[in-house]
């Protein structure tokens, strides 16, 4: 059968868009036809999968999401679909996958009261309710029971739309066999010693990631640790903001920035520790990606699956409200810690923790999405 698959952007390291790509994946294994219809899309066209840019061009961000919303529906008019599925929140669908948080949530609470008077927020909040609000249609593919009580207490959002997925990170993250010959050829590589710690950040975005936080942390380190411990960043984001930042606290040189790459397991296997201190974070894939390869983790509470970390014992969890000062006591002591016990205790993890399974599940609920259409048309 005919699906559209339909993303604002679709670039290789996002984490929202790799799970758009496995999905379509298992649906085309499974037998149906797959069109992505996408307003831009960086890096290689799978042979697999039809891809449509939206010939559409606009001032701003929100003008320009409307313009593709009605551009597609003249669109599929004229090429019907059997099904259509979103990735980002957008009248019309039949499917949505939860990949953001909360919108309305995030705009009480991390924007000042007058956000909610502009343009921006009328439109992502129109957008929001098109999807979540009681009466539409679509069905909702959950990843984080965090959010899915945030859009429950905000628009009432019937239970029954809302289908929770396992996590669904690529069992490439988990730790090889030669995992310490690969740590040991990366630290030669970059330059790292054996009393030197590495500090490893992953995620575009770096305002909503909390990579501020984690400049801050690294500087307030005590002077001996600080000078031995280093910060890789990797993700699709403009970092000289960040670098400018690091240069004030006086850590420029211990910081280096890394745009997406495919190596990333090599990276999760030569660093000590991943920092995740995010603001706000749906999930946090990178999060089990690190578990996974026997990397201890230091996260905030507000990432929807920081909870892994502690049912795993693979790091430390902070609760909210977030302080500066609880972060950089625990990543002193993280660095200054044996963390061979959370490295077992997440590649335990590894090997009975359903977190592998999701593009499965979700084409599993397309399929009865597709099969409930079909009875209806017969009756």
């Amino acid at each position: 059968m005919k699906l559209a698959f339909c993303l604002y952007k679709y670039f290789p390291y996002g984490g929202l868009q790799r799970d758009f790509l496995r999905i379509a994946r298992e649906c085309v294994d499974r037998g149906h036809q797959v069109t992505a219809y996408t307003l831009s899309w960086d890096g290689e066209r799978p042979h697999w999968l039809d891809v449509i840019v939206a010939p559409v061009k606009a001032a701003s961000g929100p003008a320009k999401y409307r313009k593709f919303t009605r551009w597609l529906t003249d669109r599929l008019q004229q090429f019907p679909v059997d099904a259509v599925m979103g990735f980002n929140k957008m009248p019309g669908l039949d499917i949505y996958y939860c990949a953001d948080p909360c919108f309305e949530h995030k705009s009480r609470h991390l924007r000042p009261w007058w956000y909610r008077l502009t343009p921006r927020y009328r439109h992502f909040s129109r957008y929001e309710q098109a999807v979540f609000c009681p009466g539409q249609s679509a069905k909702i593919l959950m990843i984080s029971p965090v959010q899915q009580a945030l859009f429950e207490r905000y628009y009432g959002t019937e239970s029954d739309r809302m289908i929770m997925l396992p996590p669904g990170i690529s069992r490439d993250r988990c730790a090889p066999d030669n995992s310490t010959e690969i740590r040991t050829a990366f630290r030669c590589e970059f330059g790292l010693n054996d009393g030197d710690q590495l500090l490893l950040q992953i995620g575009s975005g770096f305002r909503t990631k909390g990579l501020d936080r984690t400049l801050k942390g690294l500087a307030a380190l005590p002077e001996t640790l600080r000078q031995r411990s280093k910060l890789f960043v990797i993700g699709q984001d403009d970092a000289s903001a960040y670098q400018s930042q690091a240069e004030s606290l006086g850590i420029g040189g211990q910081v280096r920035f890394f745009a997406g790459r495919d190596d990333v397991p090599r990276f999760l296997q030569g660093a000590d520790l991943l920092v995740h201190p995010a603001y706000a974070e749906n999930t946090g894939t990178v999060l089990l990606e690190a578990v996974v390869a026997g990397l201890p983790v230091l996260v905030t509470d507000v990432c929807g699956y920081a909870r892994y970390v502690a049912e795993a014992d693979a790091g430390k969890v902070l609760p909210s409200p977030y302080t500066q000062e609880a972060f950089n006591c625990e990543l002193a002591e993280m660095l200054l810690a044996d963390k061979s016990q959370w490295r077992d205790n997440g590649l335990q993890f590894a090997q009975s923790a359903d977190i592998y399974d999701m593009p499965v599940r979700a084409a599993d609920v397309i399929d009865q999405v597709l099969e409930r259409k079909l009875e209806t048309v017969s009756d």
